[in-house]
């Protein structure tokens, strides 16, 4: 049902659908040569111009296929839910061009807002339009012009539209300033890994402290510092199986099985668990994994590493993980756990790696990994500091998802007219 004052009408009654300019042309008379922008340009809710590549066209087609600020960007393909992605160009370039796999929608002014327009596109309503008449191919789709100018268009008064937008936008600002906000903190973070880690900044009152070459991943520690492998400080290293193997289905239920995608690249991610009954688990009683246990994957994307969560006290892993159990009375475990995520022990990882098709590393391998030995009262202030930075770092993912749900959900409400807003009638 169509909300009281709105209409539904097809897009090309309010806007004109325009394709873009195809490459390769030759043999062209009196070339120009212009930017213009790719599908790679046209993100899901903002243009990316780190990288605007040229293309030459004929200097009368000029007009034709110049982008005019107030055109709505979609995108002809790519991921089934960045299908017809896009947003308002704002002339950041001029001239600029767009490419015939970009479609430039350019607003009747009178009748519809730009940014009124980008919203509903890259709305759920939008999406499932979009979707529903898509060509599909594996897990890209495409769709073509005539479909853009058949898109129902939910239509509001104008004045509406524009508070609608203008709310949306207050969002999208409260994304983009929590968005950088969490960059600075991820890039702070990884600064203060490199000066504390390799010993260039302290946290105990030391005197200066020569340097010497390690063997560890940084070329230098302070020379007060040990360095020890990873089997001397562990009282466990090992891997784990398969359930099946042992005879053992797949529950819905039980004792958490951790697959290598479980361990992501920024730490652990429940989407990746599955279940096993409690026979299996005793079953492979060598790879249980307990609270704290280091996790690192040691096949495909070999070296990324977590740690078991609070919440999940005992689990099982497969044959694509090691297991990690580290001796407390030796090393702070947390210690170890930054050093093993800084990007030099990643790079490392990667160069021991063995095999194309199939990327392994070895238990023997991860057993030999060599780390920095601070005295614990040390390791113990450098956990801190960059435990602390993880927490600022969660908490700022955790409040930019928030947001981002909210936004979503407010856009279902607004654009569909389940949520009406209030406009001033002017005096």
């Amino acid at each position: 049902m169509v909300p009281k004052g709105w209409k539904r009408i097809p897009l090309e009654q309010v806007a004109e659908v325009r394709s873009g300019v195809a490459k390769g042309k030759t043999g062209l008379k009196d070339p120009v040569t212009v930017p213009y922008l790719r599908v790679a340009n046209v993100q899901d809710g903002h243009i990316n111009l780190d990288e605007v590549k040229e293309i030459e066209i004929e200097r009368d087609k000029m007009d034709r296929f110049s982008l005019k600020k107030g055109d709505v960007l979609m995108n002809e393909g790519g991921d089934f839910d960045k299908l017809g992605r896009g947003d308002v160009w704002q002339g950041q370039i001029e001239p600029c061009l767009h490419q015939n796999h970009v479609f430039a929608v350019r607003p009747n002014s009178e009748m519809i807002d730009s940014f009124f327009l980008a919203a509903l596109a890259a709305s759920y309503y939008g999406k499932t339009y979009f979707l529903s008449c898509a060509k599909r191919s594996t897990n890209l789709a495409s769709i073509n012009s005539k479909q853009i100018k058949e898109f129902p268009a939910l239509v509001p008064p104008l004045s509406e539209q524009k508070k609608i937008a203008k709310i949306l936008s207050t969002w999208d600002k409260a994304i983009s300033t929590t968005e950088q906000l969490l960059v600075n903190s991820q890039q702070q973070k990884k600064a203060l890994m490199q000066q504390l880690l390799t010993g260039k900044k302290r946290l105990l009152d030391n005197n200066e402290i020569k340097s010497r070459a390690s063997k560890t991943p940084y070329a230098t520690l302070p020379s007060d510092w040990g360095e020890i492998a990873m089997e001397e400080v562990s009282s466990f290293i090992t891997k784990g199986a398969t359930p099946t193997t042992y005879g053992f289905d797949w529950q819905d239920t039980g004792i958490p099985f951790l697959r290598s995608e479980c361990v992501g690249e920024d730490g652990f991610k429940e989407s990746g668990l599955a279940f096993i009954c409690d026979e299996a688990h005793e079953a492979m009683k060598r790879s249980k994994v307990f609270t704290g246990d280091l996790l690192i994957t040691i096949t495909g994307n070999v070296g990324r590493i977590c740690k078991l969560p609070d919440h999940i006290c005992e689990a099982n892993i497969n044959q694509h993980i090691a297991k990690v159990t580290l001796n407390p009375q030796q090393v702070n475990t947390d210690f170890i756990y930054h050093c093993l995520r800084d990007i030099k022990y990643r790079n490392y990882f990667e160069r021991i790696t063995t095999g194309q098709a199939y990327p392994q590393i070895s238990l023997v391998q991860v057993r030999d990994v060599v780390i920095p030995l601070p005295s614990r009262e040390e390791q113990h202030k450098i956990a801190n500091v960059l435990s602390t930075a993880d927490q600022e770092i969660t908490a700022l993912q955790q409040k930019l998802a928030a947001l981002q749900q909210e936004k979503k959900a407010l856009m279902q409400q607004l654009l569909t007219g389940k949520r009406r807003v209030k406009v001033e009638e002017a005096a």
